[in-house]
C-alpha cells in the first residue's frame, strides 16, 4: 500500500552522506531541544520528538539506514509513495501497516493500522521488527469448519510502541487506536484503548492487551494484540539492560589531576568523583541511578564513560604552557 515517504535526512536537518557521527551530532541536538521536559509548547516539541526519534531509529543503525538508502530514485516521492520492485526481498521490514489472511469462510484479506504508538505508517510498513501474528503467544485455536458451524477464536496481532527512558522510569499510560480494515470492501473497524506501560519495562519486551485482536469468528473470543516494546533513543543515556551508560567528556587536567563533576541523572544529578590518573574509556559506576529492575522495585546503575577532549585552538600562551609541559614531564607514552 502506497504511504507518505518520510524524509528523515531532512528531519535531523543532515545530508545524505552525512557520517554516524554526524547523524548522532544532530539527533543530540535536536532531542535536546525538543524533549518534552524543557519545551514550552510541550504539545508540538512532543511530536517533534516522535520524529527525531523516529528519524534516528532508521539512519542511526547502519543496517536500517542501508536499507533506508536502497529506496534509491523513488525517495524523493511524497505521498503516494511506492518502494522500488524487490526493495521487500533485499532487505525490507514487514511492518506494523500489515496485511494478512484470516482463516474465516470468507478468506478475507485485513490491513491493521495503529495510532499513538508513536510511529509513522511509513516506519511501520518498512521498519517494523515483526509482522502480524508472528513471534506472539497463543495463537488462533482450531476452527470446527462445518457446514452448519464455524467458530474459531480470533488471531493475535503484533504492533510496535516507541517507549521512551522516561516511560520506563516512570510507567505511563498511553492512548492507542486500532483500525482493522476489509482490503476487499474497504470496511474499517475502529478500536481506541488505553495501555499501561509499566515501569522496568524493556526493549523488545510484549505488552498484552486483551481482546484487542481480531474478532472471533461465530461468537468465539477475539484475539490479543501485543504491542512489542521499542525504546527511543535518549540524548543523553544509552540503555543496557537496566543500567545507564551517560558519556561524559574530560579536559586532559582533569583526568590527570582528578576532579569532581556534576553528572545528569533521570532525577535530577548526582556529584561523581573522577579519581586523579583517569584513563579514556573507563567506567564509573553510580548505583541505583539506572532504571527499575521489573516490579522488583531495585534499580539498576548509571555507568559514566570517560572520554578526553583535546582543545581545538591554543592562544600563544596556551601553547607556550603546553610546550613547557612537554619539555619537562617525564610521561613516556610509547
Amino acid at each position: 500500500m502506497a504511504v507518505e515517504f518520510k524524509d528523515y535526512y531532512t528531519t535531523l536537518g543532515v545530508s545524505r552522506g552525512a557520517s554516524d557521527e554526524e547523524i548522532k551530532k544532530a539527533f543530540r541536538k535536536l532531542a535536546r531541544q525538543y524533549h518534552p521536559d524543557v519545551a514550552k509548547d510541550k504539545q508540538t516539541a512532543e511530536e517533534k520528538f516522535k520524529e527525531i526519534n523516529e528519524a534516528y531509529e532508521v539512519l542511526g543503525h547502519p543496517e536500517n539506514r542501508k536499507k533506508y538508502d536502497t529506496l534509491g530514485a523513488n525517495w524523493k516521492q511524497g505521498t503516494g509513495f511506492q518502494p522500488p520492485p524487490g526493495w521487500q526481498q533485499s532487505g525490507g521490514g514487514a511492518g506494523g501497516r500489515r496485511t494478512r489472511r484470516t482463516q474465516t469462510p470468507g478468506g478475507e484479506d485485513y490491513e491493521f493500522h495503529f495510532g499513538g504508538t508513536g510511529f509513522s505508517d511509513f516506519f511501520e510498513q518498512f521498519f517494523s521488527r515483526q509482522g502480524s501474528g508472528g513471534g506472539v503467544p497463543g495463537g488462533a485455536e482450531a476452527a470446527d469448519d462445518s457446514a452448519s458451524s464455524y467458530t474459531q477464536r480470533g488471531s493475535d496481532v503484533e504492533g510496535e510502541i516507541s517507549v521512551s527512558i522516561d516511560e520506563v522510569f516512570r510507567g505511563s499510560i498511553r492512548s492507542v487506536s486500532f483500525q482493522r480494515i476489509n482490503s476487499r470492501t474497504g470496511e474499517t473497524e475502529t478500536h481506541r484503548f488505553k495501555v499501561r506501560i509499566p515501569a522496568g519495562v524493556q526493549d523488545g519486551q510484549l505488552i498484552r492487551v486483551a481482546g484487542k485482536g481480531e474478532t472471533g469468528s461465530g461468537g468465539a473470543a477475539a484475539g490479543d494484540l501485543y504491542l512489542r516494546v521499542r525504546l527511543a533513543a535518549h540524548p543523553d543515556f544509552q540503555v543496557q539492560g537496566s543500567d545507564l551508560v551517560a558519556d561524559l567528556d574530560l579536559a586532559p587536567w582533569e583526568a590527570v589531576l582528578g576532579t569532581t563533576v556534576s553528572v545528569k541523572t533521570l532525577e535530577g544529578s548526582v556529584n561523581v568523583r573522577i579519581p586523579a590518573g583517569t584513563n579514556p574509556g573507563q567506567q564509573l559506576r553510580v548505583r541505583n541511578q539506572g532504571l527499575p529492575r521489573g516490579q522488583s522495585g531495585e534499580r539498576g546503575d548509571l555507568f559514566v564513560k570517560l572520554a578526553v577532549k583535546l582543545p581545538d585552538s591554543l592562544t600563544p600562551a596556551e601553547r607556550e604552557l603546553w610546550e613547557q609541559l612537554a619539555k619537562t614531564s617525564s610521561f613516556r607514552p610509547r
